[in-house]
């Protein structure tokens, strides 16, 4: 999942002195002043977020102190429990056919959001090039967001080449970030199907084949495509994202068979043209744009498919900081979605069975690591076991469960289509040391959603406009 937008002189600088978070608390609060309709709301979202803090720090504090807060907690691990069951022993949908050229096929505009990318935007055009995909039925459009490198040079060139190359250049003064600059192109594109890429993605030559088939659904509004570390072997960090994607294609996968929430993870995603234009197009006021025109999109009554072969290539980030600040800004942009639609999640606008899907992971995701702060802090002083350790045990087993069936799966499949996993680990053990070490490795999802939860809520909503760095490495191996 990439970052929404563009950096400012100032996008390493998130992780203020608590003076400074209390001296911003102190000012005046943003005015709301939005000019789309209730109830899709994203103003104001420092006093939402402060009352969702204390509703969950409270809560905590209430359940330590009566007679009956355990039994709540092993109710609420038994509902995620028999939920996390269900979609783990959901049976998933087989791979799709591949689209015959022979046959009528949907007309595909690409866009892809480029700034300062010099190093890799060569790449993901020689692979677009390669696409056996009708020429008359796809167009590529790059956004070039006032590239202060030789970017636009390198498209001009490009250009000679790749006929069906269309580059936009933005203003100096332009705004939205990455939703900005797709929001500004759309109206430009002819496609029925507007597929999104970042501009370090390597592209398989079969993929809008693979994908086409999927559309055939009438209520599907866009389809994510896994995504696969392209830089795996630097570092024991890719080596634990790695296993975090392996996670989230199970879970993408099994959760869409029982009918839950289908996630977009940004690049390689697919998105249908009537369902984006419903929703209104990107969100300009978020920073992660993917998660909220995943939500926007089921509320609007449109589902979201996910399919696990072909790939999409992209570079992890290679450093401990660096991974701190991308995952503070997806941990953000993902409670903005809760914050911003929340009257349409309580009324159940998305039905019963997304709702309690989303529900669950909200919990495993925010709720648990928000409350471990609390939790921990009462535990110690009233010399109690911690309230949540059956849902925070519980939590451990399934993240290492679903990273060891992910991989499985993925090596399944590469398998079916004819493909070497090279480097998927063959030996079931080897598959489950990896697990392990991704799980361990997730642990830092609790500092940084804890943190994130309480700078929302003493923090004004300033959207700090922000990219990953990309250096152009890429593996040989594929998947």
């Amino acid at each position: 999942m990439p970052e929404s937008s563009w950096p400012e002189n100032d996008s390493f600088s998130e992780l203020q002195p608590i003076s400074a978070l209390l001296a911003e608390f102190a000012e005046e609060d943003e005015v709301d002043n939005e000019t789309e309709p209730s109830p899709y709301r994203t103003g104001n979202r420092r006093r939402r977020a402060a009352i969702a803090l204390m509703l969950i720090w409270g809560s905590t504090y209430v359940l330590h102190i009566v007679a009956w807060g355990y039994w709540f907690a092993l109710g609420l691990t038994a509902l995620v429990g028999v939920h996390a069951a269900r979609v783990l022993l959901a049976r998933s949908r087989p791979l799709a056919p591949a689209a015959s050229l022979d046959e009528p096929l949907p007309f595909i505009s690409v866009m892809v959001a480029a700034k300062n990318e010099e190093r890799v935007i060569a790449r993901l055009l020689d692979s677009l090039g390669q696409l056996d995909y009708p020429r008359d039925r796809h167009e590529i459009w790059v956004i070039d967001d006032n590239s202060s490198d030789r970017t636009h040079e390198l498209l001009r060139e490009l250009a000679q080449t790749y006929t069906h190359l269309n580059i936009f250049r933005r203003l100096p003064q332009a705004t939205g970030g990455k939703s900005g600059a797709l929001n500004e192109v759309l109206p430009l594109a002819k496609g029925e199907i507007i597929a999104v890429f970042d501009a370090d993605s390597q592209i398989p030559p079969d993929l809008f084949q693979r994908v086409v088939p999927l559309f055939h659904q009438p209520k599907l509004g866009a389809v994510q495509v896994r995504k696969h570390i392209a830089n795996l072997s630097s570092n024991l960090w890719l080596q634990g994202q790695d296993a975090e994607m392996a996670l989230d294609t199970l879970w993408q996968q099994q959760r869409i068979a029982i009918g839950g929430i289908g996630e977009l993870r940004g690049n390689g995603q697919f998105v249908r043209r009537q369902a984006l234009e419903a929703c209104g197009g990107w969100n300009e006021k978020t920073i992660t744009d993917d998660l909220d025109l995943t939500l926007r999109l089921h509320l609007n009554d449109w589902d979201i498919d996910f399919t696990i072969y072909p790939l999409v290539q992209e570079e992890g980030v290679e450093t401990a900081i660096a991974l701190w600040h991308q995952r503070n800004r997806w941990a953000e942009g993902g409670y903005q979605r809760y914050l911003d639609y929340y009257q349409l999640l309580l009324r159940n606008r998305l039905g019963v069975r997304k709702s309690l899907d989303l529900f669950v992971f909200w919990v495993l995701q925010y709720a648990l690591p928000t409350a471990t702060i609390p939790d921990t802090v009462l535990a110690l002083w009233r010399h109690q076991p911690l309230l949540y350790a059956p849902l925070a045990s519980l939590s451990v087993v399934l993240s290492v469960v679903g990273m060891s069936l992910g991989l499985r799966r993925i090596r399944r499949s590469a398998i079916a289509e004819g493909c070497e996993p090279d480097v998927v680990p063959v030996s079931p053990l080897v598959m489950l040391a990896k697990a392990f070490y991704g799980t361990f490795y997730m642990f830092h999802w609790l500092p940084v959603v804890a943190s994130t939860t309480a700078r929302m809520a003493v923090r004004p909503n300033r959207l700090k406009w922000v990219k990953t760095v990309h250096y152009g490495k890429h593996s040989e191996a594929e998947v």
